[in-house]
């Protein structure tokens, strides 16, 4: 502070001769600088931090869950398509070789489905996440990369998500006829002669898949509302983000 006082001094006195001076005025301006360079035209309290940070993540969160839960929200994206299981490639490769490729086929579209339908349930999930954030936690997110509140949800809930997701995925995998394709790929494709058996597990990999993909549209919401006035939707956002 004492740096900017001492500057504000030092333009204010290039512009008069010493006889000039009224230093009484001139220290009031010097002070004026000071506190505008300090703490901003827009003052935020560590309460305000918090309440926008928590305000972002939640219109990001539902943006999020709504653009991922519409038809084709991982289907038709090429950021959240879910693939076969790594693990499982030769096994699609040769199914298809095989003359499977509706079965494959239908079951991709219904693994992204899966996804699309459990996403409806998610922003609730990542919003209460976010109730316990420390004032530390705000002014780092607040100051920090653009997918900073992203990364902090992430770090913060992902076994909680994984947790309290993989039901809900379970049931959409059930209820889009993903797991019934998924049987019937694996049945083909272990009665092929001389081929390793295999059958990864379906319901953590569309889990793991799913909550990747929210998290890479919640980190486009996050950019949009640091960058883009038009995306703060609300006061406290505006106030927050108009820094």
């Amino acid at each position: 502070m004492k740096k900017y006082y001492f500057l504000a001094i030092i333009l204010f006195a290039a512009q008069f001769s010493i006889a000039q001076i009224d230093y009484n005025k001139l220290k009031k301006q010097g002070q004026s600088i000071v506190k505008q360079v300090n703490t901003g035209n827009n003052p935020l309290s560590n309460d305000e931090i918090i309440e926008g940070l928590r305000e972002a993540l939640t219109v990001g969160s539902n943006n999020a869950s709504k653009a991922a839960a519409a038809v084709d929200g991982y289907y038709k994206n090429p950021k959240l398509y879910i693939p076969f299981p790594s693990e499982a490639k030769k096994m699609e490769q040769m199914l298809r070789s095989f003359g499977q490729e509706k079965l494959v086929n239908d079951f991709l579209l219904s693994l992204n489905r899966a996804a699309e339908d459990a996403a409806k349930e998610a922003a609730p999930i990542f919003v209460n996440a976010v109730k316990g954030m420390s004032i530390a936690d705000g002014l780092s997110i607040l100051n920090g990369k653009d997918d900073a509140a992203t990364q902090y949800l992430k770090q913060n809930t992902q076994a909680l998500l994984l947790d309290k997701f993989k039901p809900i995925v379970e049931n959409s995998l059930h209820k889009v006829s993903a797991t019934k394709y998924w049987e019937q790929l694996v049945v083909a494709y272990n009665r092929i002669p001389m081929v390793e058996k295999m059958n990864p597990n379906l319901s953590e990999y569309a889990t793991q898949k799913a909550i990747d993909g929210l998290f890479i549209v919640v980190a486009e919401q996050e950019l949009q509302i640091r960058k883009n006035p038009s995306a703060r939707v609300s006061a406290i956002l505006k106030k927050v983000f108009n820094r």
